[in-house]
């Protein structure tokens, strides 16, 4: 996929770093507040062209001088990672 590193808490991922830069696991209910610090979800390129991974968006550069700040946001992509993990481990019922 790609070769970044991952950011954990409690064994679930909330966030990556690739080339220096950190992203955060963000859902419905969060990409709105990244797309209005502009910042941009994760991408990478593959053999067949640029992928996109919504599911991850920039971190904004100013919470690295902020981090009281950076404390809420990761944890609000923390609980955007729990909730996905909730999803996920939902069974699906069988079709009949």
């Amino acid at each position: 996929m790609f070769g970044g590193a991952g950011i954990y808490a409690d064994g679930v991922m909330f966030g990556l770093v690739d080339d220096d830069v950190i992203y955060l696991k963000t859902d419905a209910h969060t990409a709105a507040r990244f797309e209005r610090e502009g910042c941009g979800p994760f991408t990478y390129d593959t053999k067949r062209g640029e992928r996109v991974l919504k599911s991850y968006w920039r971190m904004p550069d100013r919470l690295y001088d902020e981090p009281e700040e950076l404390a809420d946001w990761a944890n609000i992509a923390l609980e955007a990672a729990r909730r996905s993990a909730v999803r996920a481990a939902k069974p699906r019922r069988a079709r009949s």
